[in-house]
């Protein structure tokens, strides 16, 4: 059996299109009926319209991609009245990734989705924390730990934290979550980077830094989702550079309960639809009838 479940959603697969590398599925679903994949994490939501980092914003590096988007989002009030009736359509788990640049501003939007027809909310501890001298609240366990105890205190909604690989220490991290309530992790986001322009001879992006993602990544986000499930118990959803059905085996195999696929979207369209066809090719070839089977086995 291909199907998964998180926090109690079943899901069709364990294949989800990534955050902020999917929107909320419309463009997509030109190349592929989306309807199959095991969820979509939406596009960062934040309480009120964002309109983004000024500058260039994606850079294709070796391997990778840096971006400085500065989620960019619709606001909380449009993705429901706009968004989320489409999403509705395509039959598949909706999952809302929600970020804030403080804690109200995590709590506001958190109170406004919890009676919509979302599954699961996927928590963006990787934005910056304002009352914390631009900290991230990803970076450090004892702050995440406050904040995704005071959000998961009025959560109606399985609560998925994101964690950022560049956090004091993962391990740390995800022990500190998991005491503090959340149903699920999600590692890794992208890696902090940067380019330099030599000929302009400045940096690429105007906030200097950007997060790296893709190809990569993978043996780092491969390393961290490995530690990360031998050490809590809740389920854990893998990503960072997975782009074909073997690298997401692969993830399955450090103890990932399922998948996102975000850079891949941006080479192939319809990379999702390939990654499930080669999960079930591969499943039927070698005899597994359940992904339980090879699930944490490394």
């Amino acid at each position: 059996m291909i199907n998964v479940e998180l926090c109690g959603v079943n899901l069709k697969n364990p294949v989800i299109a990534a955050s902020g590398t999917f929107g909320f599925g419309a463009e997509y679903n030109q190349y592929f009926d989306i309807g199959k994949l095991g969820g979509i994490a939406s596009k960062g939501l934040t309480i009120n319209e964002k309109q983004g980092n000024d500058g260039i914003r994606v850079f294709e590096t070796r391997g990778g991609m840096l971006n400085s988007v500065g989620l960019q989002n619709p606001g909380i009030e449009k993705f429901i009245k706009l968004e989320l009736p489409k999403m509705q359509e395509y039959n598949t788990a909706i999952i809302a990734n929600v970020g804030g640049g403080n804690i109200e501003e995590y709590i506001a939007a958190i109170e406004r989705l919890n009676n919509e027809a979302i599954d699961i909310v996927e928590l963006n501890i990787s934005c910056p924390n304002v009352k914390c001298g631009g900290m991230a609240f990803g970076i450090n366990s004892k702050v995440a730990y406050e904040m995704v105890r005071e959000v998961k205190s009025i959560c109606k909604k399985p609560l998925m934290v994101k964690l950022s690989p560049n956090a004091e220490n993962i391990v740390d991290m995800a022990y500190r979550c998991c005491d503090s309530g959340a149903d699920a992790l999600s590692l890794v986001n992208t890696f902090k980077g940067m380019a330099v322009d030599i000929h302009k001879r400045k940096a690429i992006f105007n906030n200097i830094y950007a997060g790296l993602s893709g190809p990569a990544i993978k043996p780092m986000a491969l390393r961290m989702v490995h530690e990360v499930c031998k050490a809590v118990n809740i389920p854990v959803v893998g990503m960072g550079g997975i782009c074909c059905f073997e690298d997401a085996i692969e993830f399955i195999m450090v103890g990932a309960q399922a998948i996102q696929v975000g850079t891949a979207n941006f080479i192939k369209p319809d990379i999702c639809n390939d990654i499930i066809d080669g999960i079930e090719n591969y499943m039927i070839r070698e005899g597994i009838k359940d992904l339980s089977e090879i699930r944490g086995i490394i």
